[in-house]
């Protein structure tokens, strides 16, 4: 089979701690042999770069600030975001979005973060990494704003509407596919607007260690996700799909090269 990256990695987080490396090892042996190590706030940089020193081969990185933490960002919090962005290219810019279903951060908040990592990725010639819940027409419109001036995109977790789907299409914004697609009972229009994503469009990823596919025959104990598992992602992308699955990795695989690579 051919090798698949998985775009969206929270190896950060703690529920990694003790054992990332077999996790990673874990997926190399099983054809997924390149990884998205995503940033969501400036607290954490220090232990994604240490990880992506250590994994430098098969990984590319981001900086940015999830929408969760929009609150954290002013003028000085946008400095640092800055230096760090100087002083270690990252290959993207985000986790960077709205997220109108928890509201950790207020609208406000939200949309000041938004916009001035929007500037980053333009001033830097960065594509963006971008998220968005609940909020689809205020991040639609503030990306038409900038669209003429972004670099790439990827709407990564894309859980939307056959609408959705069109608006971001038309921005020329690559769309990220996760395990959620795996949920039958809730993803009834997802799972039928699916097959409108352009191959060369598509990308997949794990979000790990979030959203585990919930059909796994053997989920494991403490149901962290983990990017071994996307491999059963892109066996059912490409069923619901209806294309041969080698294909879909190889094209998936090339557009996140591209992708990361700008």
């Amino acid at each position: 089979m051919h090798d698949i990256f998985d775009i969206a990695c929270n190896f950060t987080s703690e529920r990694f701690e003790g054992d990332l490396k077999e996790i990673i090892n874990r997926a190399i042996k099983n054809n997924v042999t390149k990884f998205g190590l995503i940033c969501s706030r400036v607290k954490d940089f220090p232990r994604l770069i240490n990880i992506y020193n250590n994994f430098s081969d098969s990984m590319r990185f981001t900086i940015g600030v999830h929408p969760h933490h929009a609150n954290e960002f002013n003028n000085e919090y946008l400095l640092q975001l800055q230096n760090l962005i100087k002083d270690n290219p990252p290959h993207a810019i985000g986790e960077t979005g709205l997220d109108f279903f928890r509201n950790l951060s207020s609208y406000d908040e939200q949309i000041y973060a938004f916009e001035e990592q929007i500037k980053l990725a333009i001033t830097y010639n960065k594509p963006l990494f971008l998220h968005q819940r609940d909020s689809h027409e205020d991040f639609i419109r503030i990306l038409r704003n900038y669209s003429s001036d972004i670099n790439k995109s990827v709407v990564h977790c894309f859980t939307g509407t056959q609408s959705q789907l069109e608006d971001y299409l038309e921005l020329g914004c690559f769309i990220g596919i996760t395990g959620w697609i795996c949920d039958e009972k809730r993803n009834i229009e997802l799972r039928k607007t699916i097959k409108n994503i352009p191959l060369t469009k598509l990308m997949i990823e794990t979000d790990c260690p979030y959203l585990i596919p919930k059909d796994l025959l053997n989920k494991p104990k403490n149901n962290r996700n983990e990017p071994y598992h996307l491999n059963h992602i892109a066996t059912a992308v490409a069923n619901l799909m209806k294309v041969d699955e080698e294909k879909l990795r190889e094209q998936t695989y090339k557009n996140s090269l591209s992708f990361f690579e700008a």
